[in-house]
């Protein structure tokens, strides 16, 4: 158990439910929150990809696993009323940009009316003194000017998912002031992290899991736009932040509510390209394709986030710099595709982040 980190040993016999436990960061934050000792219920789909994350660690053995759409307004509200968590994260989306192009409709109704579900879950929930709504970097309209953007900047989207993340966070404000404003226990906090990489991430039009595909079935990695830039982050740094959040909402709700970011330094802001590379460099093997790009879908070239709030009133920082989290990234697969049991790997990247190297 990881308990002999801090703020870790806060989540020790508590009750916790997140949704979209079953996807690349909820199954990591289901597998710590285990670890860290707690009681968890997860309440997602089904994993999508035959190699999840989520099945590989054997997560529907070790905590509650419910499958549910967060689109079921009544199993979604029955279960965590069943349940009665002190701590929720809401984690479960339609995640992906480009199929937000394909199916605008579902990326709606999944990330604001799934989320309109989960408020009125937790509004009908007495025992959820903690809420931790992720959405995404994205939620902010992005004009790419080179400073990062703060949490009190416009919102916005110029494609489906971006634009269904910032009516989130819209709707999540108005639950806030409006309809939590009798619950003076109950702290809600929006949480928006950059590009998230790291082991167990299979998911299509990503660049970690789309080299990976490359690198085993033998072919080119193939980048569209190699100079783009993004604030990359080891899954485990946003999910450090969103549970010390977590945390300090149990204890100061008024004074920790609002919106958070979760984000690398500026120093460790590196294009496309730069990932690819170290991806290549961790295997030892394969190579890189620049092709263009004929699709007329937009795609942002740079985005970064400005985590002073953070760094200043939670007291988080990033732990691992862009070479650690890449070495950490190429690390998981290879091991992994190498034969080492998904748990042992996971296990010990959560024992090196939190409590360092055994």
């Amino acid at each position: 158990m990881l308990v002999a980190n801090s703020f870790l040993s806060e989540f020790s016999g508590r009750r916790v439910m997140l949704t979209g436990h079953t996807g690349f960061k909820g199954s990591w934050l289901a597998y710590l929150l285990k670890e860290a000792g707690s009681e968890v219920l997860g309440y997602a789909l089904p994993p999508e990809y035959p190699e999840s994350h989520f099945e590989l660690l054997g997560l529907n053995r070790c905590i509650r696993h419910i499958e549910g759409d967060i689109r079921d307004a009544g199993k979604l509200a029955e279960t965590m009323r069943d349940f009665a968590p002190d701590v929720v994260f809401h984690l479960a989306a339609q995640a992906l940009v480009k199929r937000s192009y394909n199916d605008p409709k579902t990326t709606f109704d999944t990330n604001v009316g799934g989320s309109v579900n989960l408020l009125e879950a937790v509004r009908a929930c007495a025992s959820v003194r903690s809420l931790v709504f992720v959405t995404s970097d994205k939620c902010y309209e992005n004009v790419e000017w080179v400073w990062g953007y703060r949490e009190n900047d416009r919102l916005g989207g110029h494609d489906p998912y971006s634009a269904s993340k910032a009516a989130a966070e819209i709707v999540l404000s108005a639950y806030s002031r409006s309809l939590f404003s009798d619950r003076p226990a109950l702290g809600v906090a929006s949480a928006r992290a950059g590009n998230v990489i790291g082991g167990g991430d299979w998911a299509a039009d990503r660049i970690v899991p789309d080299c990976i595909r490359a690198l085993r079935n033998g072919q080119p990695i193939r980048l569209r736009n190699p100079a783009a830039t993004r604030p990359w982050q080891h899954v485990l740094e946003p999910l450090a932040g969103y549970l010390l959040l977590a945390t300090k909402l149990l204890k100061a709700p008024s004074s920790f509510s609002g919106a958070w970011n979760f984000g690398p330094s500026a120093s460790d802001v590196r294009t496309v390209k730069d990932v690819a590379e170290r991806i290549v460099a961790g295997f030892g093997s394969g190579y890189i394709e620049v092709e263009m790009s004929d699709s007329e879908q937009h795609e942002a070239r740079l985005l970064q986030l400005n985590c002073d709030k953070a760094l200043q009133l939670l007291g988080w920082r990033p732990r691992w710099g862009f070479e650690q989290t890449m070495a950490a990234t190429a690390g998981w697969y290879k091991d992994v595709l190498d034969g080492t049991p998904a748990v042992e790997v996971t296990s010990s990247q959560l024992h090196d982040f939190f409590l360092g190297p055994k």
